[in-house]
């Protein structure tokens, strides 16, 4: 059986900087808005503080997976930890959905009973949102890593939210809009479970070992059975251990003539150009006769 591993290689400190910065401006953000969204009566703002509690822990979760990630693989994890961060997206997913089902819930009954929210205050709270966002947005956008590029599109969500509530207090200022407030709450919510949904189906789909995005099994198996000396390929199997550390196993039946090890050296560079980092080859030989093998 051959075996081959490729790492990929990001500064570790700088990315865990980036995400503790991240936790503090989300967690110091929440405490803010939470205060901020009873003193304007708003439910749209105590829902946004509901989701950046939400983006808070999965902030913290990614800081601690990022530390465990770097511990190496031991008896009892083979393949390493890296799905351990499938756990976490379960966990803050779960959180997320319960608290936006609370709040879909209380947005409906104020639709019902109409409260009059401070739209001055929730303008204020608004041009705060964009400023802090913006700034953690911009300073994730230098970073290079996944987990960073990942985190800069959770930021710029807040700046498109906060947008929105700004231009809903600015409409509340001018006309007297009651169902309004409601109204952004319920679309925040229902795009917060949107997302919540759109996670859980990619881990459902790692979990399920389905062959990960972007990558085309029979354009794999084409590319292999063209290297030189191989007859044929079968028991070809890919999956994904976390989305991005993709593993793939395979027989070759090649020409007893050929040189197993330089085939298998072929076979794993078509399967690394192809983002494929570990590879496990089982080689077979065929007939004498095989005209395949040949090519």
């Amino acid at each position: 059986m051959g075996h081959e591993h490729h790492h990929h290689h990001h500064d570790h400190k700088s990315v865990g900087k980036n995400i503790a910065l991240g936790v503090v401006l989300n967690l110091l953000f929440a405490v803010i808005e939470l205060i901020g969204g009873f003193i304007t009566n708003s439910v749209a703002i105590l829902t946004d503080a509901l989701h950046d509690f939400g983006d808070a822990l999965s902030l913290v979760v990614a800081w601690v997976l990022q530390k465990t990630s770097e511990k190496p693989r031991d008896v009892r994890f083979s393949y390493g930890y890296k799905r351990y961060s499938l756990m976490g997206t379960v966990f803050i997913s779960t959180i997320l959905a319960v608290g936006s089902v609370i709040m879909i819930s209380e947005s409906v009954k104020r639709f019902f009973h109409p409260q009059e929210a401070n739209a001055q205050g929730m303008f204020i709270l608004a041009v705060f949102g964009i400023a802090i966002n913006g700034i953690a947005a911009l300073r994730m956008k230098r970073g290079k890593s996944l987990s960073e590029r990942a985190i800069f599109l959770h930021f710029m969500e807040d700046v498109l939210g906060w947008i929105a509530v700004l231009l809903g207090s600015i409409l509340m200022i001018f006309f007297r809009l009651p169902w309004f407030d409601p109204l952004l709450s319920l679309g925040i919510a229902v795009w917060v479970l949107y997302n919540v949904v759109r996670n859980l189906n990619s881990v459902a789909k790692i979990f399920l070992q389905q062959i990960p995005h972007g990558i085309e099994i029979e354009k794999i198996h084409e590319a292999m059975v063209a290297v030189k000396g191989v007859c044929s390929v079968h028991d070809l199997h890919i999956w994904t251990l976390d989305g991005e550390s993709h593993v793939m196993t395979l027989h070759a039946v090649i020409n007893p003539r050929a040189k197993a090890a330089k085939i298998k050296l072929a076979l794993k560079e078509v399967a690394h150009r192809l983002s494929i980092g570990h590879v496990t080859i089982e080689i077979e030989y065929g007939e004498e006769d095989c005209a395949s093998c040949d090519n």
